[in-house]
C-alpha cells in the first residue's frame, strides 16, 4: 500500500518533528512525542484511535539512528495508538515489513485490548505465505495508550531490602491468588487490587514470607492455537509488552488504569514488609515463530530482535529460520543492542517507577547467547552486573532453557541466585524412599555446596523448592503418580513424566482416613524441610493448604478452578499450614536455621561443638560407610548455634540455640538416641510431624526415642 492511499485513509500530517529519545509515547500538555526503533523500515506512521473505532495516521518523517519519532498535539492521555511500519516484504531474508498490520509500541506503558484469533494477525497470505497479507489488523490487535505521570502518591514507600538469607519467598498468581477468595470484595478478585486487600497481605504476613514471586505481569496474549481449541495461556509466560502491566489483572480499567493499581498493590505490599519479585519472560515473545502472528516486534525489526539459525554476516548466506531454544518458536537476541536496550530499560522502569524489588528471569540461559553459544560474560549479564540500579536488586536465574546445552545450575555469576532443581529432585527422592543413600538429601540440606561453593557464593545462592508453577502441587506429588492433562486438549502429551511422586498405594483422591492422614503428613514433611534447609525457600501459593491441581502437571492453560486457589476452610489442611508457619517462624527467629556462611563441620570457636554433625540414629556421627548406606532412611542435622560461623554486624560473635533435626523417611519408625556429649545437654521438640512426639515434649542428652515412620521433629536446646 502505498502512502497516497493512507492519506485517503485519515493521514494527518505534518506532526511536530519530536526527540528520539526517549521510546515509546511520552505525554505532556503540548504533544504527545512518539519513537519507535525500526532501522531498515521506509516509512512509518503512528495511529491513533478514537472509542468508535475511527483511525487517525500521522506520518512520522523523522528518522534517527533507525528510530522514526514525531510529536502529535492535542493527544489526550489514554488514547489508544499503535505503528505502521513499511518497508520491503523479503520473507527470505527476514523482512517482513507490512503498513496493513498495527503493531504494538514495545515501550508502551499500558495496553488496552487483546488478541482476537482472526486471519488478519498475520503478516503473510494464509493462502501464499511468501506473499504479505493486505488485510488491516487493527481491529485484531491489541493497542498501546498514552500514559501521562499519574502523580502517584507513594508516600513513605520503602524497598523492605530483606537480605537473601532472611527471606522466604512465595510464588503466585494474580488471578489465581484470588479469584475464589471470599474476604476479597467479588469486584476486586483476580486483580492486582484483590492482592493488596488485608485479606491476602495478612495472611502471608502471618505465614511469614518476605516476598511475593509474581508470576508474569507483563502484558501478554494467548497462543493461537490455544484459542482455536477454547483456551488461554493463563500462566502468562507469552510476553508482549516488556513495560505494561497486564490490563486483565486490573479491576480499574486498561486505558492506563492497570498502572496506578499495580503500584498501589506494590505499597501495600511494601507496607507489610513485603518485597515484590516479577517474573519476566525476555526470553521469546508472543509472536512465535515465522508463521505466528504479527505483532510487535516481527514488523518493525524482523531480522535483528529475533535469532537466526545462520549467520547475518558477509559472506555467509543468511538463514531465515528462527532459532529456538525457548520451545516457543523464537528466542530474542539478548546480544542484539536494540535488545539489550529494551530489555535493560524495561528492568530499571519496573524498580524506578513501579517500585519492585527484583526479578526472576525465565529460561535465563537463553539470555545469555552469544552466536548461540552459552556466555557467562554476555552482554546482558554484564550490563546488569553494572547497572547502579538493578545490580542491587533481588535477580533470580531459571538456570536453563529448552535445549541440552542449556542447563546450567550453578553456573550463573554473582550478584545472580539461582532456582535449584537439583534441590527439588533430591527432596522428593528422599521422601518418597528412592534414593542410595543419604548423602544426596544432606548436601541439599546444608545449601547445595557442590553448586555454589566453588566460586564464592553463599548458600542463600540457592533458591530451593520442591514445586512450582509447572508440575505437581505438593498435594497432587502425594497423590498422583502420572499426569491427568486431558483438559489441555494435547492428548496428555504435554507436561513431564518425571514427576518423582508417589501416590501411596492408591491413584488419584480417596476418601481414607489412614490414607490422608499419610499424604498430609508426607507433605508436611516436605514443607519443614524445604522451610528448614539452608538457603531460600521458594512455597507455591497454595501448597501450604494442599491445593490440588486434580492432576493436572502444567495448567498453564486453565484459567478456572483447576488452578485457582480454594479458600473454603472445609478444603484446607490447616495442619500443613500449621508446620509450614512453624518453620518458617523458626527460620525468622533462630539465625542458626538461615546461615550465609558455608558449614565446615568443626568448631567456630576453640574448644567448642561442630557447626555442623550430621547424625546416625545410633547416636554417634556418621561414618563414610554411612554415607553409602543404601539402606539407611534417617539421618540427623545437627546445628550448632555457639557461637555461630557468621559474626554480627559489628564483628561480635552471635550466638544462637543449636538444634538437631531428625528426617526420617522410613517406612518403619526409627530408634533414635540423643547424642551424650558436651554439646546439648536438655532440650524440646519445636516442631513435629508425629504425633507421638508433640512440640513441647522435652529431651535430654542420651535419651533413646522413637522417631515415626515418615517424620520430621525438631528439637531445641533449653
Amino acid at each position: 500500500m502505498t502512502p497516497g492511499l493512507w492519506r485517503n485513509r485519515g493521514e494527518r500530517s505534518p506532526v511536530w518533528p519530536g526527540s528520539s529519545h526517549p521510546l515509546g509515547s511520552t505525554w505532556s500538555p503540548e504533544a504527545t512525542n512518539f519513537a519507535v526503533h525500526a532501522p531498515r523500515a521506509t516509512a512509518a506512521w503512528v495511529c491513533l484511535f478514537d472509542d468508535e473505532g475511527g483511525e487517525r495516521r500521522h506520518r512520522l518523517t523523522e528518522q534517527e539512528l533507525g528510530i522514526w519519532h514525531g510529536a502529535v498535539p492535542e493527544v489526550a492521555p489514554g488514547s489508544r495508538y499503535g505503528y505502521r511500519v513499511a518497508g520491503p516484504w523479503d520473507p527470505d531474508q527476514g523482512l517482513r515489513f507490512n503498513p496493513n498490520k498495527l503493531l504494538l509500541d514495545p515501550f508502551a506503558r499500558a495496553i488496552a485490548g487483546t488478541l482476537t484469533l482472526d486471519p488478519a494477525i498475520y503478516g503473510y497470505a494464509q493462502d501464499d505465505p511468501s506473499r504479505r497479507s493486505d488485510t488491516d489488523s487493527a481491529p485484531y490487535v491489541p493497542h498501546g495508550v498514552v500514559v501521562a505521570d499519574d502523580h502517584f502518591d507513594w508516600g513513605d514507600d520503602a524497598p523492605p531490602r530483606h537480605r537473601w538469607r532472611d527471606s522466604a519467598i512465595y510464588e503466585m498468581h494474580v488471578k489465581g491468588m484470588t479469584a475464589l477468595h471470599d474476604r476479597v470484595p467479588e469486584h476486586l478478585r483476580g486483580t492486582y487490587a484483590g492482592l493488596a486487600t488485608p485479606a491476602v497481605v495478612d495472611y502471608l504476613k502471618d505465614l511469614g514470607i518476605t516476598a511475593v514471586e509474581l508470576l508474569p505481569v507483563h502484558q501478554f496474549v494467548s497462543e493461537a492455537a490455544l484459542l482455536e481449541r477454547g483456551l488461554v495461556n493463563y500462566w502468562g509466560y507469552n510476553s508482549i509488552g516488556f513495560f505494561a502491566p497486564h490490563n486483565a489483572y486490573s479491576s480499574s480499567g486498561d486505558r492506563g488504569q492497570q498502572v496506578t493499581e499495580f503500584k498501589a498493590m506494590v505499597k501495600a505490599f511494601h507496607a507489610a514488609g513485603i518485597e515484590v519479585i516479577l517474573d519476566v519472560v525476555f526470553n521469546h515473545t508472543a509472536e512465535a515463530g515465522v508463521i505466528g502472528p504479527t505483532l510487535s516486534f516481527r514488523g518493525l525489526d524482523d531480522r535483528g530482535f529475533y535469532c537466526r539459525n545462520g549467520n547475518d554476516h558477509p559472506g555467509e548466506p543468511f538463514d531465515d529460520t528462527y532459532w529456538d531454544v525457548t520451545g516457543c518458536g523464537n528466542t530474542v537476541d539478548a546480544s542484539n543492542p536494540f535488545a539489550l536496550r529494551l530489555i535493560l530499560d524495561s528492568l530499571r522502569y519496573w524498580v524506578t517507577e513501579m517500585h519492585v524489588d527484583g526479578f526472576r528471569f525465565d529460561l535465563m540461559s537463553a539470555l545469555t547467547r552469544v552466536h548461540h553459544r552459552i556466555d557467562m560474560r554476555a552482554p546482558l549479564l554484564i550490563a546488569i552486573g553494572q547497572d547502579p540500579v538493578l545490580r542491587h536488586v533481588k535477580l533470580i536465574a531459571e538456570p536453563w532453557d529448552a535445549s541440552m546445552d542449556g542447563y546450567r545450575v550453578g553456573e550463573f555469576p554473582p550478584p545472580w541466585v539461582e532456582w535449584n532443581d537439583q534441590y527439588r529432585d533430591e527432596i522428593r527422592d528422599f521422601w518418597r524412599n528412592y534414593t542410595s543413600g543419604i548423602r544426596g538429601v544432606a548436601t541439599r540440606l546444608a545449601g547445595s555446596s557442590d553448586l555454589y561453593l566453588d566460586d564464592g557464593r553463599s548458600p542463600y545462592a540457592s533458591i530451593n523448592f520442591v514445586t512450582a508453577h509447572d508440575g505437581f502441587t505438593m498435594r497432587d506429588l502425594v497423590t498422583y503418580e502420572h499426569k491427568r492433562n486431558e483438559a489441555n486438549g494435547e492428548d496428555n502429551r504435554d507436561g513431564t513424566d518425571n514427576n518423582r511422586s508417589w501416590n501411596h498405594g492408591v491413584e488419584g483422591e480417596s476418601d481414607d482416613p489412614a490414607l490422608l492422614a499419610v499424604r498430609r503428613r508426607q507433605v508436611a514433611n516436605m514443607m519443614a524441610t524445604l522451610c528448614l534447609s539452608n538457603g531460600v525457600p521458594m512455597i507455591t501459593a497454595g501448597d501450604e493448604r494442599g491445593r490440588t491441581q486434580r492432576g493436572n502437571n502444567n495448567a498453564y492453560a486453565q484459567d478456572n478452578e483447576t488452578s485457582w486457589i480454594d479458600w473454603r476452610p472445609d478444603d484446607a489442611w490447616l495442619d500443613v499450614y500449621e508446620i509450614t508457619k512453624t518453620a518458617l517462624r523458626l527460620r525468622r527467629e533462630h539465625p542458626a536455621l538461615r546461615q550465609r556462611h558455608w558449614f565446615e563441620g568443626r568448631p567456630t570457636i576453640r574448644g567448642g561443638p561442630k557447626d555442623l554433625a550430621w547424625l546416625h540414629p545410633s547416636g554417634r556421627e556418621m561414618t563414610g560407610d554411612d554415607w553409602h548406606d543404601p539402606t539407611l532412611r534417617a539421618v540427623g542435622m545437627f546445628v550448632s548455634g555457639s557461637p555461630l560461623r557468621a559474626p554480627g554486624p559489628r564483628g561480635e560473635q552471635q550466638e544462637d540455640k543449636t538444634f538437631v533435626l531428625w528426617f526420617n523417611s522410613d517406612w518403619l519408625p526409627q530408634k533414635v538416641v540423643l547424642p551424650e556429649n558436651d554439646w546439648v545437654q536438655a532440650g524440646e521438640v519445636v516442631l513435629s510431624t508425629d504425633f507421638k512426639l508433640p512440640v513441647g515434649t522435652p529431651v535430654k542428652a542420651g535419651d533413646r526415642l522413637s522417631i515415626g515412620r515418615r517424620t520430621v521433629v525438631v528439637f531445641r536446646e533449653a
